[in-house]
């Protein structure tokens, strides 16, 4: 027998005295594949039978007519395995290293997981097996999914889960923590969230929402409309969405300031039992137009220099002060076209000049500079 063969693969060794039959282990990377190999009574490679352990014919895939060709042209065996060590090395290294292969056992608990589970919650899984997305209803019938990231290469770490939350996803895992059990935290998480949704969603449906254009289960803010140029944001708390929430009231001085000077005094008045749009109503004095008497194009919003909503990341946050103009600017558009006029004067950051519609008395400060 070919001394090398024993130097190079110490593990791998012959099962009979006539040297044709070898089994055992040959490493490459420091990982061990069991492989098998069995010779005509004439040793010749050529009618060599080679028999590999799953994971080694899974990196071998796509590769078989080298191997042939190798048992068919290698002088000795122990030039076939110098040769399979390299095609091996060469295979382990394209891999990504997220993509180790698992033993059959993990993929074989993680089907009957989801058996257990319920295929009708299972919206996705790739070919992989690393990602799955699992649906959830709460009490509301609302729909969610949760998006679990497995580590393959580590299956006994805790995976990533992610959601559409407003708040941070948390959840209590163990290597015995099953797909049912991480789906049950799931919901609880869900139900604690459902009075933050159910004051969204009733602001949602009865009012006419400026920003943003399409909500997600995450935001926390809306826009919501209050006339021509005159709008608030409200921020609401999803640990206290009853409360009263952070307010910000946007359009000209002189419709804002009366409803800014009514919130600050009727801030008494909010009855954390009430729906948060109800106390809104209430604290304003206001009726918030509806889809249902209004339509959105009845709301002066897109910047009179651009004529867009959006520019970049921002809206149209600059409105002309006279009561019979109200127009909406973007900062930045309204500070570069007053910058360019001649009859303009500026003031360290702040640009004084007259309404590109009205001719009336405006300003505006030098838009931040990004960072």
């Amino acid at each position: 027998m070919d001394i090398s063969l024993i130097k190079d693969n110490p593990l791998f060794l012959p099962l009979n005295k006539e040297k044709t039959d070898f089994d055992g282990f040959i490493t490459v990377q420091g990982r061990d594949f069991r492989m098998r190999i069995s010779l005509p009574p004439d040793k010749t490679l050529k009618r060599a039978k080679l028999h590999c352990c799953w994971q080694l014919k899974h990196l071998l895939r796509g590769y078989e007519h080298i191997i042939k060709q190798r048992l068919q042209q290698s002088a000795s065996l122990s030039s076939f395995i110098l040769e399979l060590k390299t095609i091996l090395e060469v295979r382990l290294k394209s891999l990504p290293e997220c993509c180790s292969i698992l033993p059959p056992q993990y993929y074989t608990q993680l089907i009957s997981e989801m058996e257990t589970l319920g295929w009708d919650k299972m919206l996705f899984i790739d070919m992989e097996f690393q990602t799955l997305k699992l649906k959830a209803e709460d009490s509301s019938g609302r729909q969610h999914v949760l998006t679990i990231k497995l580590k393959s290469k580590h299956p006994l770490e805790a995976p990533e889960c992610s959601a559409d939350l407003p708040v941070p996803l948390a959840v209590t895992w163990t290597p015995q923590i099953t797909l049912e059990q991480l789906h049950s935290q799931f919901l609880l998480v869900l139900e604690s969230l459902t009075d933050f949704w159910d004051v969204l969603d009733e602001i949602d449906t009865k009012t006419w929402i400026l920003e943003p254009e399409k909500p997600s289960r995450s935001d926390t803010m809306r826009r919501i409309a209050i006339g021509n140029n005159v709008s608030i944001k409200v921020e609401v708390d999803p640990k206290h969405p009853k409360m009263l929430p952070e307010c910000c009231l946007l359009g000209a001085e002189h419709v804002v300031t009366p409803l800014r000077n009514k919130l600050n005094t009727n801030m008494h008045m909010w009855n954390p039992d009430s729906s948060v749009l109800h106390n809104l109503r209430e604290v304003l004095e206001i009726e918030f137009p509806s889809p249902a008497t209004h339509e959105k194009s009845s709301f002066n919003i897109e910047c009179g220099i651009c004529y867009s909503y959006r520019l970049d990341t921002s809206i149209p946050d600059q409105v002309c002060n006279d009561p019979r103009c109200g127009q909406p600017f973007h900062q930045a558009c309204l500070y570069e076209w007053l910058r360019a006029l001649p009859s303009s004067r500026q003031s360290f950051s702040i640009v004084f000049g007259e309404c590109p519609y009205c001719s009336k008395p405006i300003t505006v400060k030098m838009a931040a500079q990004k960072s």
